[in-house]
């Protein structure tokens, strides 16, 4: 019986140059997929802390003809300047009425006339008074709001952390095209000092290059590790 011929065994050239070539495509796939975000600032906390690094998925608003929904957190092109990406929580869908209301002692957010079930939020101060109806100024959006409705193809958007936030109260309504994505993953979590995130100078990114390589195992947060976002 015939031996049967053996295929030609590849180069190594060629083996590299294969290897290459699928890298470089599930870099394109993951890239054209896929967004890596920085949270800076305390404005989701409780759900994510500054210093996280998430992933978040472009893919599904984009092309699987989803919508965000309420509840989702969402990363997207700050209106006011669409060079910088900010990330809240929407609340809002086109057509929704929205309204903020001091009730019982506590903020509470009404979405078509029904108090919205947010175990998410956190506040940083009591409230300033128990009425649920008082003189209205530019500091208490937090305690008064609306009602307003959300314009077609725009969502109103807020940040957990309620006391410290800017979002829609203060800047208005999102356009849908400003969406990116939907947050998905919490990849690494690390705890460096305020001002780390506050200067962007060269020297300080140095500086914070090394401090991660000096205090990787004591600052990084080990429990929210690959964290699903909710």
């Amino acid at each position: 019986m015939a031996d049967k011929k053996q295929k030609p065994r590849k180069s190594l050239f060629q083996e590299l140059l294969e290897t290459l070539l699928l890298t470089l495509v599930l870099f394109g796939v993951a890239r054209f997929s896929l967004q890596n975000f920085k949270v800076d600032g305390t404005s989701m906390v409780p759900s994510l802390l500054s210093g996280e690094y998430i992933l978040v998925d472009k893919i599904s608003y984009r092309f699987h003809g989803d919508l965000p929904a309420r509840g989702d957190i969402i990363v997207f092109k700050f209106p006011q300047d669409t060079s910088r990406d900010f990330i809240k929580r929407v609340i809002g869908l086109p057509g929704d009425r929205i309204a903020i209301k001091l009730v019982g002692g506590r903020y509470r957010t009404y979405v078509n006339g029904k108090m919205l079930d947010e175990p998410y939020v956190h506040f940083l101060q009591p409230p300033t008074t128990n009425s649920e109806f008082h003189e209205v100024t530019s500091f208490d959006v937090r305690e008064r709001y609306g009602p307003v409705t959300v314009p077609a193809n725009q969502y109103f958007v807020m940040g957990d952390n309620r006391d410290n936030s800017q979002d829609s109260r203060y800047w208005g309504f999102l356009p849908r095209e400003n969406v990116k994505g939907k947050a998905l993953l919490i990849y690494w979590s690390y705890e460096a000092e305020r001002e780390d995130y506050q200067d962007e100078s060269a020297g300080t990114a140095v500086r914070n290059l090394v401090s991660v390589f000096a205090h990787f195992f004591t600052r990084t947060r080990w429990d929210r590790m690959l964290h699903q976002i909710h």
